[in-house]
């Protein structure tokens, strides 16, 4: 792995707080589901959860991304982050007093998703302001490692803890380790929007303008497209918590086959990342990705088809370090090719299809699932993925051969 991004200080404390911040989120990521799936009985109102998660993060990721070019980055950042973890608190009151309420759960899980959907493409943006462009698909390896290694542990001490304190506790770490990360905002520099006005508006118009300057940019309209096939046709972490409990034998209370499938997707990313030292070498970014998401889709179908919880571990794992390989090139391509006064725009929309588009695959792996059976929509979605990205490549031609700019060569359109 490459470290060198480490040496600059505020990265460094901003990828140290990541590590404690999205291990307390990947608790959460279990617990919503499974309080769900506890109160109801069902997959289909764990997928329903994708609605009400995957609005606010349209509307506010887009939004979000506007404000971001035209308000101070770091301030920004600590209200979305006390916002996230406000909501954290709020789910863990309302699972500590045992309201069973699932639209409590769903309405609270909405307000969060606004949040954060505000914060993260300012948190991406800022990511340029810091990282010299060379060392730009480094950085993007070690976020995701960091991402993907407590992605790992989360589900499993998720899994291990669920017996023991109940869904609400999770919710309760959650919020005290963002603290963490308001540290690390805190201490960053001053971050103004960049360009002769002192002030912009971040209005209907300026999101309109983001979506303008993606349609004059081929190579990035095909990344974020090739990214919409992988997630929503193939993300099926919906069907977790039943496939753990009726086709791989857990108790209904919860136990450890639901923790290794939310697991095993981060741990092949974060086995993938610690070999990452040769994503420096390839400059063929477009070929990368699309490699990489024809992987995942043949992945998620041995995932559908598997009858041990050994074989599906193996396939989310091989899966995870495909979209690894994905995601550190598609973010390197996405700081590189824009602007920064374009930076929070073009983020809020990689974060509409990073972050929604699981959560619509939640809602169409939910309702599938629960008509035909949760190993067919897992194998499907895999199939659907392979055949929808074979048919995009063929007509995208500037997509493969997009070469990775250097700090004296522009990005290509």
């Amino acid at each position: 792995m490459d470290t060198e991004p480490l040496g600059i200080p505020d990265f460094r404390r901003l990828w140290l707080s990541g590590i404690v911040t999205a291990l307390g989120s990947q608790l959460a990521t279990v617990a919503v589901p499974k309080q769900l799936f506890d109160l109801t009985g069902s997959s289909a109102w764990v997928g329903l959860a994708g609605a009400f998660a995957v609005v606010p993060l349209i509307v506010f990721g887009l939004w979000g991304g506007a404000i971001a070019d035209a308000v101070d980055r770091r301030k920004l950042l600590l209200v979305t982050n006390v916002g996230v973890a406000l909501t954290s608190v709020l789910l863990w009151g309302q699972a500590a007093v045992g309201m069973n309420s699932p639209w409590t759960v769903l309405v609270l899980l909405g307000v969060q998703q606004a949040f954060f959907a505000v914060n993260m493409p300012t948190r991406s943006a800022v990511l340029a302001r810091l990282v010299p462009l060379r060392l730009m698909p480094s950085a993007q390896a070690l976020n995701t490692t960091t991402f993907s290694t407590s992605a790992v542990f989360g589900p499993l001490l998720a899994g291990v803890l669920l017996p023991l304190v109940g869904v609400s506790t999770l919710f309760l770490i959650d919020a005290i380790a963002l603290t963490a990360t308001l540290w690390a905002v805190f201490r960053l520099p001053a971050m103004p929007p960049v360009g002769d006005s002192p002030s912009r508006r971040a209005g209907l118009r300026e999101v309109i303008d983001g979506f303008r300057y993606v349609a004059t940019r081929s190579v990035l309209l095909a990344s974020f497209l090739l990214d919409i096939i992988a997630m929503v046709a193939g993300m099926p972490r919906a069907l977790f918590p039943e496939m753990a409990e009726r086709t791989f034998g857990d108790p209904p209370g919860g136990g450890p086959a639901l923790g290794l499938l939310y697991a095993a997707i981060p741990l092949g990313a974060a086995v993938c990342g610690l070999f990452s030292g040769w994503f420096m070498r390839v400059e063929r970014h477009g070929v990368a990705i699309a490699v990489s998401v024809v992987a995942w889709g043949v992945a998620m179908i041995g995932f559908g088809l598997s009858g041990s919880v050994w074989w599906a571990v193996a396939f989310l794992a091989f899966g995870g370090a495909a979209d690894m390989v994905s995601m550190a090139f598609r973010g390197a391509m996405l700081q590189a090719a824009v602007t920064d006064d374009m930076r929070g725009r073009m983020q809020g929309m990689f974060t509409v299809v990073v972050a929604g588009g699981p959560r619509v695959a939640d809602m169409l792996h939910g309702a599938v699932g629960a008509s035909a059976g949760a190993g067919v929509a897992a194998a499907g979605g895999g199939v659907l993925v392979v055949v929808l990205t074979v048919v995009a490549v063929l007509f995208l031609p500037a997509f493969w051969r997009y070469v990775a700019p250097s700090e004296e060569k522009p990005a290509q359109r």
